[in-house]
């Protein structure tokens, strides 16, 4: 069974939990380590060789187009993650639409393209903006990865298929998720994998596959850092 590994392009200081504390005026006060660490995240890929799909903020691509380009020249995809990694379901329709060409184009003018798959910041496309998704499909995209289909901090759809399948016209990816003791648990990326024992998430991942179904999971270059600074929030 072939499996899904996403990487959401981001640094440390975007994450949506610093939002209160951290403008995005002040980003560039900040020590960007994006760029190192993505590096090391592909020379692991490498050294397996395994392809992954790079979920990518706008303002990332703009300050370090080099990196678009080395991530594009070892063969992996890019991807759509907002220009400022901004929750959706705070954006109008038309501030989403203008969102995402500044981020496709960003990329795009980096040297990676054409850009067709998009992936909301934290999972925001919940039910209340599901428009996003018609949006995408207007936009020329051809999928989205957007659906946690369970709860989630900032995000969520609960109830939504478990499994690849298409909506709006798009082919949609939500995050894995385990069935256990009658719930819906979370466990593909991020904190999950930080926090989870290794059995859990091997049991998800099993659970998936033994439905003929890929595992989709996700990590985030700033977790694969030991240096990474510290933000009060």
């Amino acid at each position: 069974m072939l499996n899904a590994l996403s990487i959401d392009v981001e640094d440390y200081f975007m994450v949506s939990a610093f939002e209160s504390k951290v403008s995005r005026n002040d980003w560039t006060r900040y020590e960007s380590r994006v760029e190192r660490n993505t590096l090391r995240i592909l020379d692991m890929l490498d050294e397996h060789g395994a392809r992954a799909t790079f979920f990518t903020v706008g303002w990332v691509a703009e300050k370090h187009p080099s990196l678009i380009r080395e991530i594009h020249r070892r063969g992996h995809e890019l991807a759509c993650h907002g220009y400022f990694h901004s929750l959706v379901y705070n954006l109008t329709a038309e501030e989403f639409r203008g969102d995402l060409r500044r981020t496709r184009k960003a990329i795009e003018a980096a040297g990676a393209g054409p850009v067709i798959g998009f992936r909301a910041p934290s999972f925001s496309v919940v039910e209340r903006n599901m428009w996003a998704l018609d949006i995408l499909l207007k936009e020329g995209f051809k999928y989205d990865a957007s659906i946690m289909p369970a709860k989630h901090a900032r995000g969520g759809l609960r109830g939504a298929d478990r499994y690849p399948h298409w909506i709006h016209g798009l082919a949609e990816f939500p995050m894995s998720t385990a069935k256990l003791f009658g719930k819906t648990l979370p466990f593909s990326g991020g904190g999950y994998f930080r926090l989870f024992p290794y059995q859990l998430i091997k049991f998800g991942m099993e659970q998936s596959n033994k439905r003929g179904k890929p595992a989709i999971v996700y990590v985030h270059p700033w977790e694969f850092d030991p240096d990474q600074p510290r933000i009060e929030a």
